[in-house]
């Protein structure tokens, strides 16, 4: 395992279809990884992407794909307007800056069911609780149908932050839960609590609790042990 595998963000952008939830703080690097990841989309599908942000931080010009960027604010009054008009474009590929309510998180779900591949961001700080905001956003009489939505289109959870590197700069480390039957089956069951031990154990598929990657920058000596410590869930693994 690497702590950032290139090859699962990579196979993460090939996809037909499915919903891919990069999360984190502000200033965390969202914004930096999903431009990573639409250009690679764009590099590598002959396919149709529309991206929806507040603002445009990274301008993408059409290589394989046709990519048409969408301001909020400006060419658009919000995010779950501006979802149900791209939508209705006939892309293959759309990026949501940022899923803060119930209409766009709707939206972006239908979006993933029916066939397009769409990538979404929310400030939250793990798998569990990115899972745990979108089901609670919704009413009570229909969490179970989300849960049921969320555990067929989702492809993956990304939960990045960002660490002083010795030497100077920043690194990020991840946390990234993929969207296998085990999985799946935690989030139709609701059984959240399961699911760090279920990220834990699935390194075969790509999966690594945020501690593991520390654990990997440590020992290969790219952040100091009280960098570590300070952004790891459990302090005394490391």
């Amino acid at each position: 395992m690497t702590c950032t595998p290139r090859t699962i963000f990579r196979d993460l952008c090939m996809l037909p279809r499915g919903l891919v939830l990069v999360t984190g703080p502000t200033g965390s690097g969202k914004s930096a990884t999903l431009a990573a990841m639409v250009n690679h989309c764009n590099d590598n599908r002959p396919d149709h992407i529309i991206t929806i942000e507040d603002p445009i931080e990274f301008v993408h010009e059409s290589k394989r794909c046709l990519v048409n960027q969408r301001e909020v604010h400006r060419d658009t009054l919000g995010f779950s307007e501006a979802l149900r008009s791209a939508l209705r474009e006939d892309p293959d590929v759309v990026l949501v800056g940022e899923m803060r309510d119930l209409e766009t998180i709707r939206l972006a779900l239908t979006a993933a069911e029916t066939g397009h591949l769409v990538f979404g961001t929310l400030h939250t700080s793990s798998a569990a609780k990115t899972i745990d905001r979108v089901v609670d956003v919704f009413p009570a009489a229909e969490k179970d149908m989300v849960r049921s939505m969320l555990s067929e289109s989702l492809r993956a959870v990304i939960s990045q932050t960002l660490l002083k590197r010795i030497g100077g700069g920043r690194i990020a480390a991840h946390e990234i839960m993929i969207g296998t039957p085990a999985i799946r089956n935690l989030i139709r069951e609701g059984k959240i609590a399961q699911m760090y031990s279920a990220i834990q154990t699935g390194q075969a598929q790509g999966m690594q609790t945020l501690d593991q990657c520390l654990a990997e920058l440590l020992s290969k000596g790219l952040v100091s042990k009280e960098e570590a410590r300070f952004k790891a869930q459990n302090k005394d693994s490391l």
